[in-house]
């Protein structure tokens, strides 16, 4: 065989090869982010463990909060923010899982942690609003596990993810900054097994804050922060 025929065959290969691994490392650096927009249509008081093997119990998910002005219920809040975050996170090239997509289910907080597990999650966003007993308290706040015996693999990369987002979502709101706190006590937490991080958008209880949330500008500057947020922790 000639020199230039070997040479062009060698060539040839170099782009098949090329052509089919392509495509296996696009998947191999897609990273898998699982969103749980908070609560549901109706709470459920049947009590789950914190944690697993935990002897403390506590109701598998709660009803959540309301607007004090505009009387949306949160969970139906948490749903719409949500499905924006899907489809920004998907542009941005992530493979995004959710854990509801309608208001109508009934899926416990270990559950929803055990969904994030099972899909390797790198990351566990869970969407949220908040409600206080002063109607003056007002802000966005980020929540994170502290460590304990079910969260300690998980603590680094959530408050690494949590400080980010955090950061990423002051910037882009100019909301208030209600702090990142940290909580053992919480089973969404304490069962999952990937970083996990809780974006509580605002206060409910407060009425120009509930007013803002339910408006279409103020919740895309929430997706872009939450966002610009994950790209962040992932190093994009």
């Amino acid at each position: 065989m000639k020199k230039h025929t070997i040479l062009a065959t060698l060539v040839a290969i170099i782009i098949l090869s090329a052509c089919i691994l392509a495509p296996a490392q696009a998947l191999a650096r897609q990273k898998v982010v699982v969103i749980d927009a908070g609560h549901q249509l109706r709470g459920n008081s049947a009590k789950e463990p914190i944690g697993p093997g935990s002897s403390i119990k506590k109701a598998k998910v709660s009803s959540g909060t309301r607007g004090i002005y505009t009387r949306v219920p949160e969970y139906k809040l948490n749903l719409k923010v949500a499905l924006k975050l899907q489809k920004e996170l998907r542009n941005r090239g992530y493979k995004v899982i959710m854990i509801r997509t309608t208001n109508n289910v009934n899926i416990s907080n270990a559950q929803r942690s055990k969904i994030a597990n099972n899909a390797h999650a790198d990351l566990l966003f869970r969407i949220h609003a908040n409600g206080a007993p002063s109607s003056k308290t007002y802000g966005y706040l980020t929540m994170v596990p502290a460590s304990n015996q079910w969260t300690r693999p998980i603590v680094a990369k959530s408050l690494k993810a949590g400080k980010l987002i955090h950061a990423a979502t002051l910037r882009a709101t100019g909301a208030r900054n209600a702090g990142l706190v940290k909580s053992g006590t919480m089973t969404g937490f304490n069962w999952s097994k990937v970083p996990c991080v809780i974006a509580e958008m605002g206060f409910m209880s407060n009425k120009a804050e509930d007013k803002k949330l339910q408006t279409t500008a103020y919740q895309a500057k929430l997706v872009k922060g939450f966002a610009n947020g994950i790209d962040s922790y992932f190093g994009k």
